[in-house]
């Protein structure tokens, strides 16, 4: 039987590694879809190559699968070059924005120019102020507004300009109502005292994201983000030990400050 003259996109890398990375969890889909943010058709979707996971879908599966997550990421963002090659919809000069899976990824270049351009009008503004001490250089957000939905803050860098708008503390935990301007997000973070099972939403009217961590998972503590364009009318939740506790949703408007 003739082989193909590429590898299918189930035989990539790192789909292999994905799969062998879920497989070890011991997790159905249903299980992944209930301890993150994504939803057990769009693991199906990851898992088979169907759509190109985001990172923090990656960052996730290795958190739960309990290994390094460097070498992972360094598939993943060897898959987003291989993505970034010019395509029918890319201008003339093969530089520009290609769609894979409904989403329109950015190539690693336009995103490294970003940075630095935010980098040097950070320290530039320093620079005029004339105010002393060092500079502070702000990371750029890799989402902003509805491509923020459903994503982990810390994992998107909107944790680097959030602000606690509203708080309610228990003596097994503090839940927090986060706010990112430059993301253009709200999401709950909760802090627990011991180890405990938690569920972490985040509501705005009807709309509610949320996701749960097992009592033995210590690095996960947020839900996922929100778009909403002000924390006003958002409440954070936290669920931990059968105990519920919903911060209030008359907060103090970053904007207003």
């Amino acid at each position: 039987m003739p082989h193909p003259e590429k590898p299918t996109a189930s035989d990539e890398p790192l789909l292999v590694r994905l799969r062998e990375l879920k497989d070890g969890t011991g997790l159905s889909l249903a299980a992944l879809a209930a301890r993150t943010p994504y939803s057990k058709s769009a693991w199906h979707r990851y898992l088979t190559g169907a759509q190109r996971p985001p990172r923090a879908a990656v960052e996730a599966l290795t958190r739960l699968a309990r290994v390094d997550p460097d070498a992972v990421l360094a598939l993943w963002e060897a898959t987003e070059h291989t993505d970034d090659r010019p395509s029918p919809a890319s201008t003339p000069d093969g530089i520009g924005p290609r769609r894979s899976g409904g989403r329109r990824w950015l190539p690693l270049c336009v995103l490294a120019l970003a940075g630095a351009t935010a980098v040097v009008g950070a320290v530039a503004a320093h620079d005029r102020s004339g105010s002393p001490g060092a500079p502070v250089v702000m990371a750029v957000p890799h989402c902003h507004s509805p491509s923020c939905r459903g994503e982990l803050p810390d994992a998107t860098a909107c944790a680097r300009d959030a602000r606690t708008t509203s708080t309610v503390t228990d003596p097994a935990y503090t839940v927090r109502l986060r706010y990112s301007p430059a993301c253009g997000a709200a999401w709950s973070e909760v802090r627990v005292r011991s180890p405990h099972a938690r569920e972490v939403s985040v509501r705005a009217g009807r709309d509610v994201l949320s996701t749960t961590y097992p009592a033995d998972d210590t690095t996960g503590y947020t839900s996922p983000m929100l778009t909403v364009g002000s924390p006003r009318g958002v409440e954070a939740c936290a669920e931990v030990a059968e105990q519920l506790a919903c911060t209030g949703m008359d907060v103090q408007d970053p904007d207003e400050g």
